[in-house]
């Protein structure tokens, strides 16, 4: 990679590019995860070398990735980070060419970069675990394909109607111990400590208010009607083992859906038995469970 080249602006004095089946899975890849750093390409496509970040570096310079401004600041604190991609317009033009969705990704701030990155960590955590293990990753677009299926919707509670968007919705496939072939559905919530745990009102937001909406989806059976899961669990991930105490504290005032929910600090996903450890807290205080339990 030439370090000699700027980081954040285009310059037309590059290489010239012709795209690759190599290039559309990396496009494809941050299409999925919609953000990126250069270090989960490399383990997504398992070449740590520096031909990949030179391509990378291509990509970029020839408007097929984004460099997201908002990392910008990253750089003035020192360090060795890694640049986080998203999809350019070119990208985006070329996976809609071939009838994928794209989406340009420039102008977004920063507390939404991380949240997004958050997300990343996650689904390509488990992404990368699955590999390893005899189990199969479900993306939300595999359980929304060719269905009129949006993971977006609303509940009941207490008279209030109350949205829910999940930051990920997505389903492992495994074998049970009798050896048939199960599915368990999850929705995600990536939590970096902004949102308050409890607040006065259900008017207002909180991650509280966020749990009930979740169990009323539970006990109006809208996982069934709306999207045909037979079942479903909430996995939180947040960014310290003292934020999971505030939010497992908060689940076990949870009337009847304390079971829906899993909690575990970011630390997790480092682990080798993401998928198999009984590592997560469950919604009742001092009690773990595993993510296939």
């Amino acid at each position: 990679m030439d370090s000699r080249l700027p980081r954040f602006k285009r310059i037309s004095a590059v290489s010239p590019i012709q795209i690759t089946q190599r290039d559309r899975e990396i496009l494809r890849q941050v299409q999925r995860h919609r953000f990126l750093r250069s270090s989960q390409l490399a383990a997504l496509l398992a070449d740590r070398s520096q031909q990949l970040l030179r391509r990378l570096q291509l990509l970029f310079h020839h408007g097929y990735l984004e460099r997201p401004r908002a990392q910008l600041d990253y750089y003035h604190q020192g360090g060795s980070r890694h640049l986080v991609y998203g999809l350019g317009s070119r990208g985006a033009a070329l996976l809609k060419q071939e009838g994928r969705w794209g989406e340009k990704n420039r102008a977004i701030g920063r507390i939404f970069l991380e949240h997004a990155l958050l997300v990343s960590d996650v689904m390509v955590a488990l992404e990368l675990a699955c590999r390893n293990a005899e189990v199969r990753l479900l993306t939300e677009e595999e359980l929304s394909r060719n269905e009129s299926r949006s993971f977006h919707w609303q509940v009941n509670l207490q008279g209030l109607a109350v949205g829910i968007v999940p930051d990920r919705v997505f389903a492992l496939e495994f074998s049970a111990a009798g050896g048939q072939r199960e599915r368990a559905y999850f929705f995600l919530e990536a939590d970096r400590g902004t949102m308050p745990v409890v607040r006065k009102n259900l008017l207002q937001t909180s991650f509280h208010r966020k749990l009930l909406a979740y169990e009323a989806t539970w006990e109006q059976s809208l996982h069934r009607t709306r999207f045909g899961f037979h079942r479903f669990r909430v996995l939180t991930v947040t960014n310290s083992p003292a934020r999971v105490q505030s939010l497992v504290k908060a689940c076990s005032e949870v009337a009847r859906g304390r079971g829906l929910f899993l909690f575990a600090d970011r630390g997790v996903l480092e682990r080798p038995d993401l998928l198999s450890g009984k590592i997560w807290q469950t919604g009742n205080p001092g009690e773990s469970g595993g993510i296939l339990d």
